[in-house]
């Protein structure tokens, strides 16, 4: 965390929580989470306890793009179900509070690991955690959207086609230079987007250990985190884009587990993974894995393009870090290119 607290008004911020907060109680100072470069993320520190705020970024936006009205309505939703959600309290869709609108929710105990490879942890730990993981993700794409109240939380029709069209958009309005391999994958994923095979459910569009919170003690997972891009859409869109973070490099930029002698650290080899998630969604396996991946690929390389147009603007989170990442979106488009020749 830093401490970056200035770019919220708090005496606007502690007015309007008072008015509308149960039991809260200034004054509040506020620490800006290092994590979650989409949309600024702050730990709350008030007289009544720890809250966090996650808001839009300030600045001039690609449209449909950081809708934290979305991340809180899917997480209030999804309360008291299988999968763990930090707890809701309020939602702000008003400018004039902090400069942009945002929620409040609870601040969540739990572990965060950014390296896929828990090297801190025993085999034992990393086997349970892995097992967890595949848990939840098939926690998710098990909700009852009716009984929820998010049937309408994305629009009917091919998730991929619908996906791969606002992604070229979005990557599009963010483009800084020519990138061959990006045009390359993205004239492949729209020529190859398979038939809608009717599977419907909710995706949360980031899923990945970095966006997980686990149990101090236990491989538990108390929150899932960072639900900007969740929709209703196609199940192995998730389930393609964990697969991909662990053909990243490992450390810190990677974040993968590309070259990782997996066995040795008691972590599941990526075929063994789909089958255990085909295990728990009663599926007999999935064919053309290989689309579905460079599809994540795809999409990976747009979002980090936005990030980088962002950091270049000067509406970043973390410019540095922005920069960083955006560097790396031909390496991804490779990625896809890769696994399309896979199929």
């Amino acid at each position: 965390m830093s401490g970056h607290g200035a770019e919220l008004d708090l005496n606007n911020l502690t007015a309007w929580l008072e008015k509308r907060l149960p039991g809260f109680r200034g004054p509040v100072r506020a620490t800006k989470f290092n994590r979650g470069q989409s949309n600024p993320t702050f730990r709350l520190s008030a007289a009544s306890g720890n809250y966090v705020l996650r808001r839009k970024p300030p600045g001039s936006l690609l449209k449909s793009a950081h809708a934290v009205d979305r991340e809180y309505r899917v997480q209030k939703a999804l309360a008291g179900s299988e999968v763990p959600v930090a707890g809701m309290h309020l939602l702000c869709e008003e400018d004039s509070i902090v400069g942009s609108p945002f929620y409040i929710m609870d601040l969540v105990d739990g572990r965060n690991f950014d390296d896929p490879c828990l090297l801190d942890l025993l085999p034992d730990m990393r086997v349970a955690i892995y097992d967890e993981m595949n848990r939840v993700l098939a926690a998710i794409h098990s909700v009852d959207l009716e009984a929820r109240g998010l049937a309408d939380f994305g629009p009917v029709g091919n998730y991929y086609r619908r996906q791969t069209d606002r992604w070229t958009k979005q990557y599009r309005a963010s483009e800084t230079e020519t990138i061959p391999a990006m045009d390359d994958l993205i004239a492949w994923v729209n020529e190859n987007i398979p038939e809608d095979d009717g599977k419907r459910t909710l995706v949360h569009g980031d899923y990945r250990i970095d966006n997980l919170l686990f149990a101090r003690e236990g491989p538990e997972c108390v929150a899932v985190l960072d639900w900007e891009l969740s929709t209703i859409g196609h199940p192995y869109a998730d389930l393609a884009a964990l697969i991909m973070q662990w053909q990243r490099p490992p450390g810190e930029e990677g974040r993968g587990l590309a070259g990782i002698d997996r066995s040795k650290l008691g972590l599941p080899e990526d075929q063994a993974f789909v089958d255990a998630y085909c295990d728990r969604m009663g599926l007999p396996g999935i064919p053309d894995f290989g689309f579905y991946l460079a599809f994540c690929f795809f999409r990976m390389g747009a979002i980090l393009q936005g990030v980088k147009k962002r950091a270049l603007d000067g509406n970043a989170s973390n410019p540095e870090l922005g920069l960083r990442l955006g560097a790396s979106v031909p390496e991804y488009a490779a990625g896809g290119l890769d696994a399309a020749r896979r199929i």
